[in-house]
Formats: structure tokens, sequence, C-alpha cells
């Protein structure tokens, strides 16, 4: 299987069936213009349109074909950053608003599935956290105490229910879920579609204005007017700086590796690795596909996606010596907030009708399924009791350590602009490959086409200046200070960047 973007596939894309949307062919007026048709955009979408508001949803791609179409698709609310570690930076308060808004979600899922007959392969499951290392039992303990102060029912068990090795020592958190996230999407777009909604994809909205009305203007012409935007692009493109200094990018990887039907127990599991592993059974004709995940870096930072995949398949065949061929590979991008918890509401520093949902913090799935909940409330002028923990304009004081750290390491991104390319020459170049070149003053994002054609680019990212770095296992242009991403021809498939990497001069 080949590793670029264009060719690598998740399981879910190679067993999703979508409708397929038509772009906007003129000009139009709406209650609410959602722009992003992943899980954050169509729930809200859905759960508006149940409430008679016209709506709107704008994609440049599939529905689900940016980050919900690379999750693993955990519905849990066994926190990924810790209840011990939320309640030391949030307080015991917000501590159980968290635990309450996940558990929500997945419930709003099950109702969502159920009323509208959506045939997604939910199922609830239990989740099991063990240690990676005997080092990490005392971590054990004291996320069992956070989560009984968080609200939630969470048992300490001798072990994970994985016969081929022994865990030791795991917490149980029980009705936890999964499902198919695509098919899941597609049976809200058809919902959200009966009840007056209207969805139109390969179209890419280049300029997002809030006001009265809010304007959204698309790249081959047509605009959108509303009374209200609603920007759920995974991270805003809509903003230079407002939420971008408060979230890191950081890429995980994923596995989905053949296993006979039934020889590993269908639960959720996660170990305390710092980057953690991620593990879920997906079935598949007469066998399960054991998908899992882990191996974490920042956007743009590391070039070895290869020797990543290796050591998670080392990593899965240690535990369940079963697993046999790997069928899928693929990586998504994590937003990951300084302070945990995902930014939920109006966007800071802009018009009051012009709201964001971003920072999915590893847990897109419920997070996107909170977003549509208090977005739909926000909007509809209601009050909700996770209005302030998902504030974008909030301040954590003891998340400032975080904050200073990511701020720190994006800045010293910059000095990529005084370093030499990554090659001399392009004729080093191979085909199918990229790499910085330096050419004067300026760097040039080089990529050689598998013919043999050389394309030149601008390296700068127009989102806020960047250096690009190539992607090899992707072939991509990645962004390391805020995680842009751009196809090996320049064009734009990742925000916060919103438009293409220039042609070089």
């Amino acid at each position: 299987m080949r590793d670029d973007s264009q060719a690598s596939t998740s399981i879910w894309m190679a067993t999703a069936t979508t409708p397929s949307q038509s772009r906007l062919k003129e000009s139009i007026r709406t209650d609410v213009c959602i722009i992003g048709a992943g899980i954050a955009g169509l729930s809200t979408a859905y759960l508006l349109g149940r409430e008679g508001r016209s709506v709107v949803v704008l994609d440049d791609g599939l529905i689900g074909g940016g980050m919900t179409g690379r999750t693993t698709a955990h519905l849990t609310n066994a926190f990924d950053d810790r209840y011990v570690e939320m309640e030391k930076i949030h307080g015991a308060e917000e501590s159980r608003l968290i635990a309450e808004s996940h558990t929500a979600a997945i419930d709003k899922v099950s109702e969502i599935v159920t009323s509208e007959k959506i045939d997604c392969a939910f199922e609830w499951l239990d989740g099991f956290l063990f240690a990676q290392t005997p080092d990490d039992l005392q971590l054990l303990h004291d996320e069992l105490a956070a989560a009984h102060r968080a609200g939630l029912v969470v048992e300490k068990v001798s072990r994970a229910p994985i016969e081929s090795f022994d865990t030791g020592v795991a917490l149980r958190f029980p009705r936890q879920a999964q499902f198919h996230p695509l098919t899941y999407l597609a049976g809200l777009t058809r919902a959200m579609m009966r009840d007056g909604g209207r969805m139109f994809g390969e179209t890419h909205a280049t300029k997002i204005e809030g006001g009265s009305p809010a304007r959204i203007e698309t790249s081959h012409g047509p605009v959108v007017t509303s009374d209200v935007v609603v920007v759920a692009t995974n991270t805003p493109v809509n903003d230079r700086v407002a939420i971008h200094t408060k979230q890191a990018p950081y890429v995980t990887y994923v596995i989905g590796i053949h296993a006979p039907k039934g020889s590993v127990t269908r639960a959720l599991y996660w170990d305390t690795g710092d980057p953690y592993h991620y593990v879920r059974l997906q079935s598949v004709n007469d066998h399960d596909v054991l998908i899992v995940g882990g191996e974490d870096h920042k956007t743009g930072q590391a070039n070895d996606g290869h020797e990543r995949y290796g050591r998670l398949e080392q990593w899965t065949r240690e535990r369940f010596p079963q697993a046999g061929e790997v069928q899928f590979r693929w990586s998504g991008q994590v937003m990951e907030p300084v302070d945990g918890v995902a930014f939920i509401g109006r966007n800071p520093l802009d018009d009051d009708n012009v709201y964001i949902a971003t920072g999915d913090s590893g847990q897109g799935m419920t997070h996107g399924t909170i977003a549509g909940m208090l977005l739909t409330d926000l909007i509809q002028d209601r009050k909700n009791r996770w209005e302030d923990l998902y504030s974008p304009s909030r301040v954590r004081v003891k998340s400032l350590p975080e904050y200073a750290s990511e701020n720190i390491n994006v800045a010293g991104q910059y000095a990529d602009y005084v370093t030499a390319g990554d090659l001399k020459s392009e004729s080093e170049i191979r085909p199918g490959e990229g790499a910085i070149i330096r050419e004067g003053v300026s760097k040039l994002a080089v990529h050689r086409d598998e013919a043999g054609a050389v394309h030149k680019l601008s390296a700068v990212c127009p989102h806020m200046g960047c250096i690009v770095a190539w992607n090899s296992t992707e072939r991509t242009w990645d962004c390391p200070c805020h995680g842009s991403r751009f196809s090996a021809e320049g064009k734009v498939y990742q925000g916060p960047a919103n438009s293409d990497l220039s042609a070089a001069e």
C-alpha cells in the first residue's frame, strides 16, 4: 500500500459510502452557515435543523473527509489528559462538568442513532486504562480517585480482558462506545437535509466575516449570507492568532491489523504511555480489524513516519500475537489545547455571531458532539452549564507554563529562515519525494513527481510565515508552527492556512 496522502486510506474511508454533494452554484441566504462537514459541523447542523433553523453546510471536500475520517472513533468519557490533571488545572467543579459533558455526548450519539435509525455499527463497550510500566500504577490509583470525584462510575480490576498478555491492574470505565464515524455522518446529513438543511461540497470558503449579516465568500464566486456562522474546520481557518497560540498540532499514527474474529475481547483499551496507545476492534466481513494508534509528535517536527508505524506494529504484535497482516495505515492531526479542554463558543476578538469548535485533544468524537449541543444552545440563546468551561476566551492560570512552552517551541521554528536547506540541489530529490532548498535568500519547497517533473513552490506557510517541512510518509508539506498541511503540489487541505502555497518567484 502506498503511504502518500492521496492514496493512504483509513478503514472508515475504505468501508463507507457517503452522500455526494454538489458545489454551491449561486449566492444564498440562510439562518446559520457552517464551515466544515466533520462531526462538529454536522452535529451542529443536525441539532439546529431539529429546532427549525435553516442551515447551510460548506466543505471543500467530502463529508467527513477531514480529521473525522482519520479518527479511531472512540466514544469515551475516560479523559485523555486524565481527570487528576484536569482537577489541578480547572478545579473540582469543572472536572465534573468535563465528565458530565462527555457522558452526555455519548448518550446523544446513541439517541440520534436510535431515533434516526442510522446503521453505523454503534456498540456499547467497556473501556480499560492500564499502566504502560509498573511506575504508572500510582497514576492509576490517583486517576481512579479523581474520576470518582468527577462523578464517574469507575472500578479497579485485576487486569484488562486481553488473554494474550497480562496488563496488570486496570481501570474499567463502563458505558463507553464505538461506531463507524462516516456512516454516522452520512445519516446525520440525510436527516439534516430532510429537515431543510443544505450541504455543498467542493466549496472552499475563502473569506469569513461576522456582522449583520455574516458573509462567507467562496473561491469560485457564490456568497453565503447568514445570521450566524460556525467555523468547524478542526482548527479555525478564520483566525491568525487568537486560538492558535492556545493549542498545538500533533500528528498521531494508526494501523489496522487483521485479527481472527472473536480472538480479542471487544472493548476500548488505553495505556498510560506518553504518547499513549489506544486500541479498539472493528468487524469487517469474516474477520476483525485491530485498530491501534499512538506514536504522536508535533506536526512538521519529525519525518520518521515509517519508523513510527513500525513501532506501532511491534507494540501490537508483542501484545496480540494473533495479529496478522497490516491492512490499513493512516495518520491524523490532533489539536491539543494547553489546558486539555476544547474551545467551543464565540470566537475571541470577532463579531458576536461567529462561533468556533476546535481543540479536540484526541477526543474528537465526543468533543464534536459536545460542540453540536453547546453551540445549538448558544445560537438559540439558551444557557448551558458547559459554556464557561469550553469558552474560547478562557484563560486558566495553571495552564500558563504549558502555554509558554508551546509558544516558545513555535517561536523556535522561525529559525528555519536562516538555516541551510535539506538538500543543496533539486537534482538530489528522488521521484515522489520533496525537500526544502535554499535559493538565494529564499527557501523553496521542491517536489519531484513520479514522472520526474520538478515543481517549485514558496516554502513559506501563508498562515503565519513559518517554513514548511516535507513529510515523506504522507507526501505533504507540513507547517511546524500551527499545523497547516499542503499536498505535494501545494494545495492546502489542513488549516489554519486557508490558501495554497504560492508559486516560487
